[in-house]
């Protein structure tokens, strides 16, 4: 163990008033010695790994990472983290290759086991709790804040882009009596999907949102512009600007980063979303100049922080259950999807990101908008 690198990550630690081996609930309790050069030579990816491999405990992790984030506490810079930056500098991550390999790797995963853990729809994003703290009714307070904010008829034809399970698509068709056109690149969504919208004014298909084709009079995009990548957004911006009539209406739902960065976080790199990052308010405006107008910009980033809180306990209750799906769900992916949900839940909470839904409207087109909550 080298002797600098625990005093330094100590010393790191500390600012975030977080204890190595303390007792209070964010405190970091160390089994493995080894953590220390890991994390010291690593940053983010080695205190992530290091996890993974059972080198350290921590009762609430969400406390942890709200300490951390909260005071700005910086991973030490490292070589991954460099080889990333200059990759996302010099190359595009997320060309048509590069976005199937997030599909395979992220979305592609049992629909069984997503079901275990997110609601009755199938939201894979923030709930919105006003009103309630229930689950259930806070995944359908969201659907329907969309639908209002889209101002859904039985006349409109809305466009899914990044459609999931299709949990919008039913909740809008049901509600709204509005025709839904779905398409995700990820197949096992799209199978799921057509099931869970069988009978209803659903059309849903395996789909590039490079390939869209046609007129919609709204759409709405949801926790998918995160796979898009900086380089492309005023590429998927104008598919959209095309795809909506002058009186078209476009909400756009999406965590939001506190810095404007230019690649994605190493662990989260490597381990759940490949290829991803997380836009800034500044990567939107700059992708949208001369296209549309923002009506609204929502922030309910606390929300979100529940939401994947709640995920988090659903996951654990239920984990029994779910290891029995596949052999690649065993104690490693356990600790993976527990560590990735409450960090998220922790930067949510420390306003290091944030729950986004942008409402836009063609600039040439007068508009009476009113935003609705």
């Amino acid at each position: 163990m080298n002797v600098k690198g625990k005093a330094a990550i100590e010393r790191l630690f500390a600012k975030a008033n977080v204890r190595i081996n303390g007792n209070r609930d964010w405190d970091v309790r160390v089994s493995d010695n080894r953590f220390y050069d890991r994390v010291f030579s690593q940053g983010s990816l080695g205190l992530g790994e290091s996890y993974m491999d059972g080198w350290w405990e921590c009762r609430r992790l969400e406390q942890l990472f709200y300490k951390l984030l909260h005071t700005d506490v910086k991973a030490p810079f490292n070589w991954e983290t460099i080889q990333i930056i200059f990759r996302s500098i010099l190359s595009n991550m997320q060309t048509r290759m590069g976005s199937q390999e997030i599909a395979d790797t992220h979305y592609n995963l049992s629909s069984e086991f997503y079901s275990l853990f997110l609601g009755p729809y199938n939201q894979y994003t923030s709930l919105y709790y006003r009103n309630t703290q229930n689950y259930e009714k806070a995944e359908e307070a969201r659907l329907d804040l969309i639908c209002r904010k889209l101002n859904l008829t039985k006349k409109d034809h809305v466009l899914d882009i990044g459609c999931g399970w299709g949990g919008f698509a039913r909740y809008a068709a049901e509600h709204t009596g509005s025709k839904v056109t779905g398409i995700s690149i990820a197949k096992e969504q799209i199978t799921y999907a057509k099931n869970f919208t069988k009978k209803l004014p659903v059309t849903l298909k395996v789909q590039d949102y490079r390939d869209i084709k046609g007129k919609y009079s709204k759409v709405f995009s949801g926790g998918m512009i995160e796979h898009v990548g900086y380089k492309n957004y005023r590429n998927y911006f104008e598919i959209i600007w095309n795809a909506l009539p002058d009186d078209g209406i476009f909400v756009l739902d999406t965590l939001g980063g506190h810095e404007t960065g230019t690649g994605p976080e190493p662990w989260i790199h490597k381990y759940i979303f490949p290829n991803s990052m997380i836009p800034s308010a500044r990567h939107i405006t700059k992708a949208i100049d001369g296209l549309f107008i923002i009506e609204d910009w929502h922030n309910f980033g606390d929300d979100y922080a529940k939401t994947t809180f709640n995920w988090s306990q659903r996951f654990k209750k239920n984990w029994s259950t779910i290891k029995k799906i596949s052999p690649r769900f065993n104690k490693r992916f356990y600790r993976m999807w527990n560590y990735y949900l409450l960090s998220f839940s922790g930067a949510l909470k420390a306003r290091k990101l944030y729950q986004w839904q942008i409402v836009f409207n063609k600039k040439t087109f007068p508009s009476n908008y009113l935003s609705v909550r």
